[in-house]
């Protein structure tokens, strides 16, 4: 896989809405504490346009993340918001000039759909916060701290502490994924994420729970969840049940779909639609140990 280069002060970054409208305001104190670390910031033409839920058109997100990705002097596209859109602009998205001057990519939820692309492209990315986690009042949040501390070169590294649902094991692979949502979204199409050999992360946010069993049991049915070298749950954040119960809660739900394999498993890794949103080098060479007292998940 393909690193792009980490930043340093004087580089130029974008900012691009692929996906859903955003709030004005998160957007200029993002551009406010880019600044403060350093970095030249260059605003989409469109990013502050409406279309229904949308930060504008099709054509208007699509021309902004073109010319972001075409643009020589960028060094990273920070994606504003997720919620939904950039699915449809997949078809259309030019990678020529990117492969030949690749750059960043920073954002999850929906922004799942752009990681997938880049990785079946060879390139690094980043899975991690987006504006709306930018501050906490005034303050920048260590989501948004942690999150340059990658982007400036630093490898990631986390300690916490094991759960008991969590499947005991070392391994080692390439990190992949994102919201299970957008990974399922995917099967069967051109753009569907390659695990094999993998380490796959997943995260979600306000699913039924059987909804998560029908999408665990896809990927199960699709091999996808077959030739992993691991697999690293992060917040199911605001799950649903029926009013005639489901039965089984997200973390007997998940193992149940795994368990004729043999990899690691853990839960609880603090990224996703949570306040504390670590960053994920997606593509990266990463190991994976569990034991019953604490996860050490490290890039290598």
């Amino acid at each position: 896989m393909t690193i792009p280069d980490y930043l340093k002060p004087g580089d130029k970054v974008c900012l691009v809405s692929p996906s859903g409208r955003i709030q004005p305001q998160k957007i200029n104190s993002a551009c406010h504490l880019l600044e403060k670390e350093g970095f030249s910031v260059s605003v989409g033409k469109n990013v502050f346009k409406q279309h229904f839920q949308f930060a504008g058109t099709d054509n208007q997100r699509l021309e902004d993340l073109q010319n972001a990705l075409d643009d020589p002097e960028c060094k990273a596209i920070f994606c504003t918001r997720g919620g939904y859109g950039a699915i449809r602009l997949a078809e259309q998205i030019n990678f020529i000039k990117f492969l030949n001057n690749p750059k960043w990519l920073i954002g999850f939820s929906d922004i799942t759909i752009l990681h997938a692309l880049l990785q079946n492209k060879g390139i690094c990315s980043i899975h991690g916060a987006m504006c709306n986690y930018y501050t906490d009042g005034d303050n920048p949040t260590r989501s948004f701290i942690e999150l340059i501390k990658t982007l400036k070169g630093k490898k990631n590294s986390i300690e916490f502490p094991s759960v008991p649902e969590n499947r005991t094991g070392s391994s080692a692979g390439q990190l992949t994924g994102g919201n299970l949502s957008l990974i399922y979204s995917l099967l069967g199409t051109p753009f569907e994420e390659k695990t094999d050999g993998k380490i796959l992360f997943i995260e979600d946010l306000s699913e039924y729970l059987y909804h998560i069993d029908r999408m665990m049991y896809s990927l199960k049915l699709s091999e996808k969840l077959k030739n992993l070298k691991g697999l690293v749950v992060g917040q199911m954040t605001k799950l649903i049940d029926n009013k005639s119960h489901f039965g089984q809660n997200v973390a007997e739900i998940i193992l149940n779909s795994v368990k004729e394999y043999d990899y690691p498993v853990c839960f609880n890794y603090p990224a996703g639609h949570v306040k504390l949103n670590l960053p994920l080098k997606l593509g990266a060479e990463h190991s994976l140990s569990i034991t019953s007292n604490k996860v050490l998940f490290r890039e290598i």
